[in-house]
C-alpha cells in the first residue's frame, strides 16, 4: 500500500472529514475530562439540554449573526488571495458609525433608520480598511500586519469614546454609550432578523462570485494575479473592491451589534467575533456559501462551552476544548486529501 495525493475532492468528503474530525476531538476532550474528574455523560447531557432549551437557541442564533458576517468579511479577501485579520477592527468601527449615527437621529422611522445605520456600518468598516487596502494595491505592503495592527487601535479608540466623549453617566457601565433607540425587529425572543439579513448577504455573495463576470475576474486573480493582468483584468482595482467590500461587511457586523444586541457602544463590544471569523473562514476554505455551516459549528462550540462554564467547568478548559476541535478540523482538512492505494 502506498499513500497518494489527490488533486481535488468532493463536497461530501470535505463534510464527511469534517464531522467525523468534530467527533473524534470531543471523544479525545471527553477522555481528557474524565481524567479530570468531571462526569462526562452528566456535562453532554447538561450541554444538550441547554443548547436546545429556547433561551439556548436564542444564544446560539445571537452567536452565529456575526460570526457569519465576520467569516464572509475574510473569506472573500480569500478568493482573491488575500488575508483580512482585521476584521474585529472593521467590526468595531461599523459599530462606532452606527452608534453616532442612531444618536444624531433619534425617533426617526425605524425602516429607514435601519437603513441608515446599515450604510453608516459599511461605511465604517470599509473606511477602517481603507489604509491597508491601498497600501497593499499601491505599496505591497502585506495586509495582514496592518489589518491586524488596527484591531488594537478600534478597540483603544471604542473605549475612549466609551469612557470620554460618548460615556452616558446615567448607566452603571462605566464603558457604555448612551442607547441607540432604532431597534432590529425581534425574530424570537431576543433573536432579531439581522440573523436572516446575514444568511441572505452569505447567499448574495456566494451567486456573485460563482456566476458573475466579476467573481469571476476575482477568482483568476485570486489564482494567479500575473496571468490575471496578462488577461487584461484590472488587477489592483479588483483588489481595491473586495477588500473595502470586506470592510464593510464586517462594519455591518458592528452595525448589527449596536441595533440588535447590545443597542449601545460600549467596551469589548466585538466579543472577538473578528478573530473567531477568521476560523469560520478558513473551516469554510474561503467560500461564502460554506461560511454558514461553519459558522454554526463554530457557535454551538462556543454555546457549549458558556453551558460547561455554567457547571464548573473553566473558562481555561473551554479554550483548550474549542482549539481541540479546530485542529483536529485543520488536521482532518488535510488528510481528507490523501488516498491509501495499492502497490502496482
Amino acid at each position: 500500500m502506498r499513500v497518494q495525493r489527490v488533486a481535488s475532492i468532493s463536497g461530501g468528503v470535505v463534510i464527511a472529514s469534517r464531522i467525523g474530525a468534530v467527533i473524534a476531538a470531543l471523544l479525545v476532550g471527553g477522555a481528557i475530562f474524565a481524567l479530570a474528574g468531571y462526569d462526562v455523560p452528566m456535562l453532554a447531557d447538561n450541554v444538550v439540554e441547554g443548547s436546545l432549551t429556547e433561551f439556548g437557541i436564542e444564544d446560539l442564533g445571537l452567536l452565529v449573526s456575526p460570526l457569519i458576517l465576520t467569516g464572509l468579511a475574510v473569506a472573500i479577501m480569500l478568493r482573491i488571495g488575500l488575508w483580512n485579520i482585521g476584521a474585529d477592527g472593521q467590526f468595531y468601527a461599523g459599530a462606532v458609525a452606527a452608534t453616532v449615527t442612531g444618536l444624531a437621529f433619534p425617533g426617526g422611522n425605524d425602516a429607514v433608520m435601519l437603513v441608515v445605520l446599515a450604510l453608516a456600518g459599511f461605511a465604517g468598516g470599509a473606511l477602517w480598511i481603507l489604509l491597508p487596502a491601498l497600501a497593499r494595491a499601491y505599496l505591497a505592503v502585506d495586509e495582514i500586519i496592518t489589518t491586524l495592527l488596527l484591531n488594537f487601535v478600534a478597540l483603544l479608540f471604542v473605549n475612549y469614546l466609551c469612557t470620554g466623549p460618548m460615556r452616558d453617566p446615567g448607566q452603571a457601565i462605566t464603558s457604555a454609550s448612551a442607547r441607540v433607540t432604532t431597534e432590529i425587529p425581534p425574530l424570537m425572543g431576543d433573536l432579531h432578523w439581522g440573523l436572516v439579513a446575514a444568511i441572505v448577504l452569505a447567499l448574495i455573495l456566494a451567486l456573485v462570485f460563482a456566476y458573475t463576470p466579476w467573481g469571476y475576474e476575482v477568482r483568476v486573480a485570486g489564482a494567479n494575479r500575473f496571468a490575471a493582468h496578462y488577461a487584461g483584468i484590472p488587477v489592483r482595482k479588483r483588489l481595491m473592491q473586495v477588500m473595502l467590500l470586506s470592510g464593510g461587511i464586517a462594519g455591518l457586523g458592528g452595525m448589527a451589534e449596536v441595533a440588535g444586541t447590545v443597542h449601545r457602544l460600549q467596551g469589548g463590544i466585538s466579543n472577538n467575533f473578528g478573530y473567531l471569523g477568521v476560523m469560520v473562514a478558513v473551516l469554510a476554505g474561503g467560500l461564502p456559501i460554506a461560511v454558514l455551516p461553519a459558522a454554526l459549528l463554530m457557535a454551538v462550540i462556543l454555546n457549549a462551552g458558556i453551558v460547561l462554564q455554567s457547571y464548573g467547568v473553566t473558562t481555561y478548559e473551554v479554550l483548550a476544548l474549542t482549539g481541540l476541535v479546530l485542529l483536529f478540523i485543520a488536521i482532518s482538512e488535510q488528510l481528507a486529501y490523501y488516498r491509501l492505494l495499492r502497490r502496482v
